[in-house]
């Protein structure tokens, strides 16, 4: 900052004794007398931190160009203010929060590209809430199957117990009992014994008892009337039957159940399927969730890195023109201005002068006096020498 300070102010433009010792290479020469230069500026500012208070205070002067120390100053200044905004804030920083705002953004857009075509191709939006609505279900079909179970065993036990029952019923059962005589047959067996009887009459008229024909005849009657008396005492009994409703009724029973039963271990069948195709469908899906959800923190790291680093780029930017418009947190109290009066009145200078010319008028005199060897008066002589004065010659005048 001095060596800046000494080149922009002129401070090693000018011609000293010592210039005589630099070295005669232009650039050397140059970069010497403003070292030199910076080196003296360093000594001839005076910067000191004022007590209580966050205030610098920066003096310099120099004899001469009043303009000089108020370059020397202001250059100074904004140098210092250049500093401090460049220790404050590193050069880059917003090149780089730019570059890293745009690098998350693009990782940002590739992962919910990635999360997108995820649920394209494995076809499903959100896995974790369908393995958990799945869950659900396989929960309600496997109570379904246990009671389907329950309706297997019961059913089975009921045919069991309605085929016992069918066994120990008859089927049929009467319904009604007439007790008849052989009333037809007697009326039958009277007409023949009266046609044997007009039989035998007629061969009685023509034959004599013992004749065959009349004993044939005799023997029929006999065998005729023999019938009668066997058909007076015969009863003919008529009953008539039906289906018995006992029976009837379990054996419809026994259907139903066994129709039962046949739907019942469908359902139990089909409810093991089921069962089985979502188990296997729920840990399709929780691959699926456990990717997606990794695709979704991914997502969401990046979102935050983003949003991080596109607040420091707002940061980094507004700081920026905050710099271009030269608004810090530290700014010049009072700036250097060349000043229009010297720094102390002439009168008190001409006084002063005036003094000190007389203090080192007495002082030269004195010196000039005390340093001359010669002898002025015979007195002298005498006082120096100890010797007496014979003769004095007077000096004459040129």
């Amino acid at each position: 900052m001095m060596r800046t300070v000494a080149a922009t102010c002129g401070l090693a433009d000018g011609w000293s004794p010592s210039d005589i010792f630099l070295p005669s290479d232009a650039s050397q020469r140059r970069a010497a007398k403003l070292e030199g230069a910076a080196l003296g500026l360093e000594k001839g500012v005076n910067v000191e931190a004022e007590k209580n208070s966050d205030v610098i205070d920066v003096k310099y002067g120099r004899k001469g160009d009043p303009t000089t120390p108020a370059c020397v100053l202001q250059t100074l200044s904004k140098l210092y203010l250049e500093k401090h905004l460049q220790l404050r804030r590193p050069a880059g920083s917003t090149v780089f929060f730019t570059q890293e705002t745009e690098k998350y953004q693009q990782a940002l857009a590739d992962a919910e590209t990635r999360l997108t075509n995820f649920s394209r191709d494995a076809g499903v939006a959100a896995p974790d809430e369908l393995r958990s609505d799945m869950a659900q279900q396989v929960s309600n079909t496997e109570a379904a199957l246990y009671q389907s179970q329950e309706a297997v065993a019961a059913d089975q036990q009921r045919i069991l117990n309605v085929q016992k029952q069918l066994a120990a019923t008859p089927s049929r059962s009467p319904t009604q009992t007439v007790s008849n005589s052989a009333n037809i047959l007697l009326e039958q067996l009277g007409t023949n014994l009266v046609i044997a009887q007009n039989k035998r009459n007629a061969l009685a008229m023509k034959y004599e008892p013992d004749y065959p024909l009349v004993q044939e005849a005799d023997k029929e009657i006999a065998e005729i009337q023999g019938a009668i008396a066997r058909a007076e005492q015969t009863k003919y009994v008529n009953e008539a039957s039906d289906r018995d409703p006992t029976y009837e009724l379990l054996r419809e029973d026994l259907a139903k159940t066994q129709a039962d039963l046949a739907s019942q271990k469908a359902a139990e069948t089909a409810s093991l399927d089921s069962i089985h195709s979502m188990k296997n469908q729920m840990v399709d899906l929780d691959g699926k969730a456990v990717k997606q959800a990794g695709l979704v923190r991914e997502a969401k790291a990046d979102e935050a890195n983003y949003l991080l680093y596109l607040n420091k780029r707002e940061q980094e930017r507004a700081s920026d023109a905050l710099d271009a418009k030269s608004i810090a947190d530290v700014a010049i109290a009072v700036p250097a201005v060349v000043p229009a009066l010297p720094a102390h009145s002439p009168l008190l200078i001409t006084i002063v002068g005036f003094v000190f010319s007389i203090f080192a008028a007495v002082a030269v005199v004195f010196v000039a006096e005390y340093m001359d060897p010669s002898f002025r008066t015979p007195e002298e002589v005498a006082e120096t020498l100890s010797i007496p004065v014979l003769a004095t010659v007077p000096r004459q005048a040129a």
